[in-house]
């Protein structure tokens, strides 16, 4: 069993930055795959940026160059740095895990663990 729990999350003007954490419970948590999903007001959920056990990252085109997703394994944490933020970067940001990193990066997306998200709001 793992147990996410986000935190980072607030309002940001365009341009800024802002530092997303994702700490896990769990002594497995350095064999895990983790990524980071979004959710914004009436649409679905979709993919941000995974990180694999052994540090393959991968992005979403639209944050491709502005996100960037690290983790600490002696912390148990996971986390994503977001820079240049836009006002279509506002949602809630959700942490995922799962031992295997094709559930966070091919489709279906179907990762076995989530986070409860935290907002991220970019005003213009």
């Amino acid at each position: 069993q793992v147990q996410l729990v986000e935190s980072g999350g607030g309002l940001v003007q365009a341009g800024g930055s802002l530092r997303l954490s994702c700490a896990a419970s769990g002594r497995t948590f350095s064999s895990y795959a983790m990524g980071w999903f979004r959710q914004a007001p009436g649409k679905e959920r979709e993919f941000v940026t995974a990180i694999s056990w052994d540090l393959i990252t991968y992005y979403a085109d639209s944050v491709k160059g502005r996100f960037t997703i690290s983790r600490d394994n002696v912390k148990n944490t996971v986390y994503l740095q977001m820079n240049s933020l836009k006002p279509e970067d506002t949602a809630v940001y959700h942490c995922a895990a799962d031992p295997s990193y094709s559930r966070l990066t091919r489709s279906p997306l179907s990762p076995g663990y989530w986070g409860q998200g935290t907002q991220v709001t970019v005003s213009s």
